[in-house]
């Protein structure tokens, strides 16, 4: 009966926040031993047939998502960072997990180390970031990344390539508006966040303009992780602010006026900064009702619960905590949430065993 209450009052609350109405901030997505764990959900595997291993980025395909491609609205796509050798830095697939649980190849790229960069347009088009590794001398050195798109046959259709404005993409969130969005990317190498503007049609994409918007994020190469910096990234459009999860800095900062500023902000200003909670914050997502989740890698400020995802207010308030796996250290990166059709969903891939998890909660209106 419980149960059951804390599902009808967080359905409401999630579906009351995207209404844009106030949404109460003691109610938690990540509700320990609660929510996620009494959900209906599906875990598959991310390794394709060529082996990719390491799942990083996570992306909802959304319910407007024209037919007829290889991929189809509800689909989650996720990408991979190695090769089956385990090598960071030199997988080149996206995989997409059909509502099913079963799962399709949905592209495969021709640059390698695909990262947390991943999103869906909503008319038809994938667009992925990669961080390149190579190993001089049995070191991992990341080298220049760049964004491409890809078509909903998994086709790729265009690259972008800026040795200042895109040295790194290691993730990125869009703000979709149908014929026109804007894709705010994350550098970790540089320690520098990046908005571009698309023009969108059913036939293409077309780059209006890029921006820096933030810089000065703490970050550092890491031979043994590759690079820690600012990663996952989650916009909030109502008050245009995005929020950014800087790793090594561990902690998550806000930038305003993200959507049309012209310059840059810096880091802005802090958002949550618990260093009991948050150990290297990667993935980020802005949860259905209204909060914040990040995944920590555990790469920095060790101690505490491993493999935690973190929820928190947008005022700084710690909420609830969700330890995605118990065994090795990192297995928390890419996380996203999607509302569609009366169903909440939200899913995390797991580094360490190779799959993603999908949980969801259907609204009783």
């Amino acid at each position: 009966m419980r149960n059951n209450l804390v599902r009808i009052c967080f359905a409401l609350l999630c579906l009351s926040a995207y209404s844009g109405l106030a949404c109460a901030q003691d109610v938690s997505f990540l509700r320990h031993n609660s929510i996620l764990d009494s959900l209906q959900s599906i875990t598959d595997s991310t390794i394709p047939s060529n082996g990719d291993v390491n799942p990083y980025g996570v992306a909802f395909v959304p319910a407007n998502f024209p037919a007829g491609g290889s991929i189809a609205a509800g689909n989650v796509l996720v990408s991979n960072f190695n090769s089956n050798s385990g090598q960071e830095g030199t997988g080149t697939t996206i995989v997409s997990i059909w509502p099913t649980g079963q799962q399709t190849l949905f592209a495969t790229s021709p640059l390698i180390g695909l990262s947390t960069a991943l999103g869906v347009l909503s008319r038809g088009f994938v667009i992925v970031g990669n961080v390149p590794v190579t190993y001089p001398g049995g070191v991992s050195t990341p080298g220049q990344g760049s964004l491409q798109i890809f078509d909903r046959n998994g086709n790729l259709v265009s690259t972008l390539n800026d040795a200042t404005l895109l040295d790194s993409p290691w993730d990125l969130t869009i703000n979709d508006e149908g014929s026109t969005a804007q894709v705010f990317v994350s550098n970790v190498i540089s320690g520098t966040v990046t908005r571009l503007n698309f023009s969108v049609s059913n036939s293409g994409v077309q780059l209006v303009s890029k921006t820096l918007i933030g810089s000065g994020f703490g970050h550092q190469i890491v031979p043994a992780i590759v690079a820690v910096g600012p990663t996952g990234l989650a916009f909030d459009s109502y008050h245009d602010v995005l929020y950014v999860a800087s790793t090594a800095d561990n902690a998550i900062f806000g930038i305003g006026e993200a959507g049309k500023r012209t310059n840059s902000a810096g880091t802005g200003f802090t958002v949550f900064a618990d260093q009991t909670h948050l150990h290297g914050p990667l993935g980020l997502v802005l949860a259905p009702n209204g909060n914040l989740i990040t995944a920590n890698g555990d790469g920095v400020n060790a101690g505490g619960t491993q493999n935690d995802l973190v929820e928190f207010t947008k005022e700084g308030r710690l909420v609830a905590t969700y330890q995605l796996d118990g065994g090795a250290l990192g297995a928390a990166f890419g996380i996203a949430s999607s509302v569609s059709q009366g169903a909440i969903r939200f899913a995390a891939v797991d580094d360490d065993l190779n799959t993603l998890t999908i949980w969801t909660l259907r609204s009783p209106f």
